[in-house]
Order: C-alpha cells, then structure tokens, then sequence
C-alpha cells in the first residue's frame, strides 16, 4: 500500500491563500497553526471525469469542523469551491484526481497555542495531485493497542490535522506486515481502521460500528444510504472484533481507497460462506454512483 511518487504531478499547482504557485514554491510560514500545532482542518476528495463527488458534503464537514474549533477568518464556501475548480483547470485536471483540502487557524503573531495569537485569518491550501484510489484489490488488518479518541478527549466528529493516535496505529500495522490498523474504542469494540471506515457483511446483512469513536465518513454515509435505496438489509452498532473474523466479508470505506475488500484480521482469513459477494454488489452500485453523481468543475 505505499505509495509511488507519480512523475504527473511533477509540476503541479497548489493553491495557498488565493495564489497558484509550483509545488516546489507551495510553503506556509513556520508560524502557521498547522505547523505550531497541527491546528487545521482538512477533507480529501475526489474527481471522477469532470466532476468533484459529494462536494457540498465535504464542504459542510470541513466548515463544521472549523466553526467547532472556533476559527475566526473563515472564508466563505463560495471562495473555497472557486479555489478548488481554479486549482483544478490550472493543472488540467478532471479525472482519476485526489483533492488534499486544508484549512488552517492561520498564522500567529509569535509562536504559542493561544488561538488569540492568530489576527491574520485561516490558511487555505489546495493541493491537487494526479491520484487513482491507492488500495490494492484486497488489504490485510490487524488489531491495534491504540485506542481511538473519546469524545471525552478530542471528538472524532472534528476532522482535524491532528493525527497522531492514528499514525502511531498505521505504524503497529506496518511493523506487523499488515495494511492498517484496526483501532477499538475504550470498551474494547472496533471504531475503524487507523485511516478508514470498516464494515462486514453476515448473512447479508451490512454492519458498520456506530460513529462514536470514529468519523463518520462521507463514503460511509454514501454506502449507508444506497444499501437503503437497493433494499439492502444495514445496521450501525456496536461490533466486537470476533464478529469481524468471522465475517463473510469485511471491507474499508475511505475516499483514498474507495471500497477495499479485507482479506485477513490478526491472521484470520475472512472467508465468504454464502452464494455470491455483497460487497461486489456494492462496489459495482457505488462505481455507477460515481459516473453520474458530482458536482461539474466550472
């Protein structure tokens, strides 16, 4: 799953406050919050021929998120959406893309946490880069000693820059040869993996933990709702990772990966003990969602 430098993007355009500058000029300064304290917000999308898939929904995540931590300086959806279909067009861009969006508490007067240190406004970047979903068919998971955040600590909700629990899960996983981390609540149910949703499939029923502990993704909302428009049996609640070995099938949901199949948890191969694949099923609904669905780059 590591990923290559693609020669495409050797020339890019990244969009920082308003200016399209080259990759190798695209820099915040040392007193920006994200570099002070991992103080920003961010969303990844998606672009399938023309189109940016489930803008409107990233947007509304990313602003929450913002108005939550209580940034001052926002700028304004309008402002935001024309940054991104400007970073898109200077870099010729309408297919097979990766969007990285993120907006920043700005930079401080002199180094420090206090969000009063920040009177210049948010950091907005747009970095744009020539990238088809990076999951290979199947993943591998093993379960991690990290806990993922409490609400009690820092909610999940908040799709923050501040990843650290997670990146210490991804690095278990890669010590232990396996794709990602499977990270539990404090009760010891599964939340989600160290950078995407989780799901199984039983008996043809779709189950997916609730949003408590993990956040709550625009693809795993996506899939939510057409396992409903196709009359497809899904449930959130809570699951335990001895439901998840004995899976019929158990995949990720991400906008990096889109749907990836699991092949084996802690060395248990999730074996598929009914007559077909859901999840192919599923796959093949969401790639027909992503030919029509979107919102035109203008």
């Amino acid at each position: 799953m590591l990923q290559q430098f693609n020669p495409a993007n050797k020339d890019l355009l990244v969009h920082i406050n308003g200016k399209l500058v080259h990759r190798d000029e695209a820099k915040v300064s040392v007193f920006d919050s994200v570099v002070q304290g991992g103080d920003a917000v961010w969303e990844g999308l998606r672009v399938y021929d023309g189109r940016v898939f489930s803008l409107e929904e990233h947007l509304d995540r990313l602003f929450d998120s913002a108005h939550t931590l209580a940034f001052q300086g926002i700028p304004t959806r309008a402002s935001v959406r024309t940054a991104i279909f400007e970073t898109l067009k200077a870099n010729n861009m309408t297919d097979g893309v990766h969007i990285r969006l993120t907006l920043t508490r700005g930079d401080k007067i002199t180094s420090g946490m206090d969000p009063r240190l920040n009177q210049a406004g948010c950091t907005l970047i747009v970095l744009a880069e020539h990238k088809p979903p990076v999951y290979p068919p199947t993943i591998t998971l093993i379960t991690s000693s990290v806990r993922r955040n409490s609400p009690n600590s820092l909610d999940s909700k908040i799709h923050h820059n501040n990843l650290l629990n997670n990146i210490l899960a991804k690095i278990e996983a890669n010590h232990a040869g396996a794709d990602a981390g499977l990270m539990l609540d404090k009760d010891g149910y599964v939340s989600e993996a160290n950078g995407v949703n989780v799901f199984l499939i039983r008996n043809g029923v779709v189950r997916t933990p609730y949003a408590d502990y993990c956040l709550p993704g625009i693809t795993r909302r996506t899939i939510l709702r057409l396992c409903v428009e196709h009359n497809i049996p899904a449930e959130e609640s809570r699951i335990s990772v001895s439901e998840f070995y004995t899976a019929d099938e158990v995949f990720t949901t991400g906008t990096m990966g889109e749907l990836t199949r699991v092949a084996a948890i802690d060395g248990r191969e999730i074996i598929n003990k009914q007559d077909g694949s859901l999840l192919d099923q599923l796959n093949e609904i969401f790639a027909a969602l992503t030919k029509v669905g979107g919102t035109p780059i203008e």
